[in-house]
C-alpha cells in the first residue's frame, strides 16, 4: 500500500492502516516502510543495518517512516540470513558455588555486561564444571548456537579452548593456559602485582613472608609465585620453599594452607595471599593461632575485591582491574566475530591483552 506523507488524507489512511493492523494482530512490515519512505526495499535493509551507502536524506525518510509506522526489525531474521545468532557464551568451567563465592567473577560479568549493553548481542551464561556439563556445553557449541565464546578461569588441562578452535568458533580467554597460548586473551599483570606485594611486605621490614598459592593449574597462579620469588631474589632474601603452601583460591583453602604454614614455619611473620578470599582464610587460621594482624603477622591478598575493604583489619590488596578486563575480553570477541575466522585460522599475530596492577595498601600490612 502507498501512503504519501504530505497531506491529511495519507494521514487518515496512515491511522487506518494501523488501526487494521492493531485488530489484525499483525505488525509492519518491511515493505510498507519502503512504501512509506518512497524507496526500495533494499534501501530500507541498507538503513536499519547501518550501511553506509545511503545518502543522509535517504537515511532520514526511511527513519521516518519507522517511526511512524512502529516498524521493528525482525533481528531474528536479519540473524539467520546473515549466519549468526546474535548471542555470545560466557563460559565458566567452575562449579556454580565457586562463582557465586569469589567477587572475580560477578566483576568480571559487571564488566562484560556494560560493554555488551550497546549492542544487540544477549549474554548466556553457561557452568562447565562437571564432566556432565562439558558434555552438554560441547554439543551445545557444536549446533553453534552463539557467535562466540568467553572463557573465564580456564586450567592448563581445559580441553575448551581446543574445542572451540575445532568448531572454529571465535573465542577470548581471561588469562592464558600458557606463555604459549594461541587463542586472545585478556589478562593482569600477575607478575608485576605480585613483585610489588611482596616488595611492600620487604619495605615494611618483614623477612619470613609465606605465599599461598592459587591452583597451580592456572597460569596467572604460576606468574604469581614467579613474582613473588623473583621480589625476594633480588632484595638478596632467600627463597624458603617451606614458605610456600598450595591453595585453590578459596577461603577454606586459604584457612588450611595457613595452618599449614604455622605448623611448619611458627617464625614466619607475613604472608601473601594468591586471592582476597584466601586471605580471609588465612585470616581466620591465624586469628585461631593467636597471631595478631598485622603486628604478628601482616597479610596482603589480590584483587581488591570487596571482601578487602570490609575485612578487619582492612586488607592491603593488588587491584586488578577486573571490570575493565571483562569489557576489554568483549572488544577482542566482537573483533573475531566480525571476521567470522578465529583468530588462529586466519594465522594472525596472538592478541594478548596485559592489563596493569596496583597495591592498595590497607591497615592489614
Amino acid at each position: 500500500m502507498t501512503v504519501t506523507r504530505d497531506n491529511d488524507g495519507g494521514k487518515a489512511e496512515l491511522m487506518a492502516s494501523h488501526a487494521a493492523r492493531g485488530r489484525s494482530g499483525g505488525r509492519p512490515t518491511l515493505e510498507e516502510v519502503a512504501a512509506r519512505a518512497g524507496v526500495g526495499r533494499g534501501t530500507v535493509s541498507r538503513v536499519i543495518n547501518g550501511s553506509p551507502r545511503v545518502s543522509d536524506a535517504t537515511r532520514a525518510a526511511v527513519e521516518a517512516a519507522v517511526a511512524e509506522l512502529g516498524y521493528v526489525p525482525n533481528t531474528a531474521a536479519r540473524a539467520l540470513a546473515a549466519n549468526r545468532t546474535d548471542a555470545i557464551a560466557l563460559v565458566v568451567p567452575e562449579p556454580e558455588t565457586r562463582f557465586f563465592a569469589e567477587p572475580y567473577f560477578s566483576d568480571m560479568l559487571r564488566g562484560v555486561g556494560a560493554e555488551l549493553s550497546d549492542t544487540e548481542m544477549q549474554l548466556l551464561l553457561i557452568f562447565a564444571g562437571s564432566d556432565r556439563e562439558r558434555q552438554r556445553l560441547a554439543q551445545y557449541l557444536a549446533a553453534h548456537r552463539v557467535d562466540g565464546v568467553l572463557l573465564v578461569s580456564v586450567h592448563a588441562n581445559d580441553p575448551l579452548p581446543d574445542l572451540l578452535a575445532q568448531l572454529e568458533i571465535p573465542a577470548v580467554i581471561s588469562g592464558p593456559r600458557s606463555a604459549g597460548e594461541t587463542l586472545p586473551s585478556v589478562d593482569s599483570d600477575n607478575y608485576g602485582g605480585a613483585r610489588s606485594a611482596v616488595e611492600h611486605l620487604l619495605s615494611r621490614g618483614r623477612t619470613r613472608i609465606a605465599h599461598i598459592t592459587g591452583r597451580l593449574d592456572v597460569y596467572g597462579a604460576q606468574r604469581r609465585i614467579d613474582g613473588y620469588r623473583d621480589a625476594l631474589r633480588d632484595a638478596d632474601h632467600p627463597v624458603d620453599e617451606d614458605l610456600i603452601e598450595a591453595g585453590d583460591f578459596s577461603e577454606d583453602g586459604g584457612r588450611r594452607a595457613m595452618a599449614a604454614l604455622l605448623q611448619r614455619c611458627p617464625d614466619l611473620d607475613a604472608v601473601f595471599a594468591a586471592s582476597d578470599v584466601t586471605a580471609a582464610g588465612a585470616r581466620q587460621a591465624l586469628r585461631e593461632a593467636g597471631r595478631r594482624i598485622p603486628e604478628d603477622v601482616a597479610l596482603v591478598g589480590y584483587d581488591d575485591s570487596a571482601i578487602a575493604r570490609h575485612m578487619e583489619p582492612p586488607l592491603t590488596s593488588v587491584r586488578q582491574p577486573i571490570d575493565e578486563m571483562g569489557r576489554r575480553m568483549i572488544d577482542l570477541l566482537l573483533t573475531e566475530i566480525a571476521d567470522r575466522r578465529p583468530a588462529v585460522s586466519r594465522g594472525l599475530e596472538r592478541r594478548q591483552v596485559v592489563l596493569a596492577t596496583e597495591l592498595v595498601e590497607r591497615a592489614s600490612s
